[in-house]
């Protein structure tokens, strides 16, 4: 490891910082991720109800799948970006500036694109902004933690990607029943008095590392560690899958099942339930057991799950067992992944660590419904796809049980 007065110096002075505590900035941190990804997921609703309505003229499928896709891949991607900042200026400065900024695409959206399928692309663009918190928070979360808190604590933080619950049940009802900028100016509102509340009471943990090398030179590093390659396979698998089915669960339960559009999206909800609540005790896991056999167990659910649910069975018994044990899994790997990123990464380097593997997990998401619709459109069958979720997770499983444990090992053996 580069001796650390070279790269980083530890910041024993932080305005504010005699003030606060851990479960105080937890709690802040957790708001600030559900209320940003709120704003992120306002789109997503609306993608449907454009096409139908054809109030932005004739969408095809793919018009809508790329309005949908354009916040959620810049959102993926910013975290790089985002999270190496995080590392250099601290959540207290990085939280209020992501929320604020991100009022601005809100209002755009809602006076000037509403009307324009172009322009609401553009807004959606920069509304994708919203989606890098999730590289603010765990370094920031990290920090006021100690190492046996570490995983329950990020967990909990995780849990606010139900945020984007908030969105899929109330924008369509808000834009069709009070108005068409109802949804966005409500979002707007909540973000700018959290960064009010943010900017008033978020502290840095006492005593954070701050790197002094360039932005560049930290995220060329960050790139090279063993763990970051690592950590964005498993993330790709375990949130990305979480995405996926929260994503395409609806259409499959409609076609495979012959469910109706409201029992399917019921149905979704509980998903996204299970996979949200098993975040935060994934971690709690990974604190008392090790984040490895934890992340082995998930990938083994998810192995027996996927191949079960390739034979289609009824919903009444064995399928929905399942699939929400799928959700248990997936939402506890998510968890795990952090508490190992946690456990085995230089404080210094969360952030941008962070952000890497943030980006692969929400990237992750988009592969497999473009596979499962391909594989569904040639074979009329979704066996396929889930065969090969299956055959993914157990690649990763003994990918955990070989590769990534010899990194965790090494690095608490130092």
């Amino acid at each position: 490891m580069v001796s650390p007065s070279r790269t980083h110096a530890r910041v024993d002075t932080v305005p504010g910082s005699d003030a606060g505590s851990p479960w105080l900035m937890l709690v802040l941190a957790t708001a600030g991720f559900a209320v940003n990804f709120w704003a992120w997921a306002l789109i997503s609703p609306l993608g449907p109800m454009f096409r139908d309505s054809g109030a932005l003229g004739t969408l095809s499928e793919s018009d809508v799948a790329l309005l949908v896709a354009v916040p959620v891949i810049v959102g993926s991607l910013g975290r790089i970006v985002v999270g190496a900042l995080t590392d250099r200026y601290g959540g207290r400065l990085m939280f209020p500036v992501i929320s604020a900024v991100t009022i601005l695409p809100i209002l755009f959206i809602a006076f000037v694109a509403l009307d324009s399928y172009a322009l609401l692309l553009v807004g959606g663009f920069f509304l994708g902004i919203a989606g890098t918190v999730f590289a603010v928070g765990v370094p920031f979360v990290n920090a006021w933690f100690p190492p046996e808190r570490r995983g329950l604590a990020i967990g909990i933080f995780g849990a606010g990607m139900g945020g984007t619950a908030i969105s899929a049940l109330t924008t369509v009802k808000l834009f069709t029943n009070v108005g068409d900028t109802a949804p966005f100016l409500i979002t707007a509102s909540v973000l700018a008095v959290y960064a009010a509340l943010a900017w008033t009471f978020l502290r840095d943990a006492p005593g954070r590392v701050v790197p002094t090398t360039s932005l560049g030179s930290r995220l060329n590093a960050n790139a090279r560690l063993s763990i970051s390659w690592q950590a964005c396979i498993l993330y790709a698998v375990a949130f990305g899958g979480y995405v996926a089915f929260s994503v395409y669960l609806p259409a499959y339960l409609k076609t495979a099942h012959g469910l109706t559009p409201a029992d399917a999206a019921n149905r979704m909800a509980g998903f996204v339930l299970v996979a949200v609540i098993m975040r935060p005790i994934g971690g709690w896991l990974s604190d008392r057991f090790g984040p490895i056999p934890v992340l082995a167990a998930a990938y083994g659910v998810v192995v027996v799950g996927a191949g079960i649910s390739a034979g289609t069975p009824p919903l009444n018994g064995i399928g929905t067992v399942a699939f929400l044990a799928m959700a248990a899994a997936l939402g506890a790997g998510s968890g795990a992944t952090f508490a190992l990123i946690a456990r085995v990464t230089d404080p210094s380097r969360v952030g941008g660590v962070t952000g890497l593997v943030g980006a692969a997990g929400g990237l992750g998401g988009f592969v497999p419904p473009l596979i499962m619709g391909y594989v569904y459109g040639r074979t009329d069958s979704y066996a396929i796809g889930l065969w090969m979720l299956s055959v993914t997770a157990a690649l990763t499983l003994v990918l955990t049980l070989t590769v990534v444990r010899r990194t965790a090992q090494g690095q608490e053996a130092r």
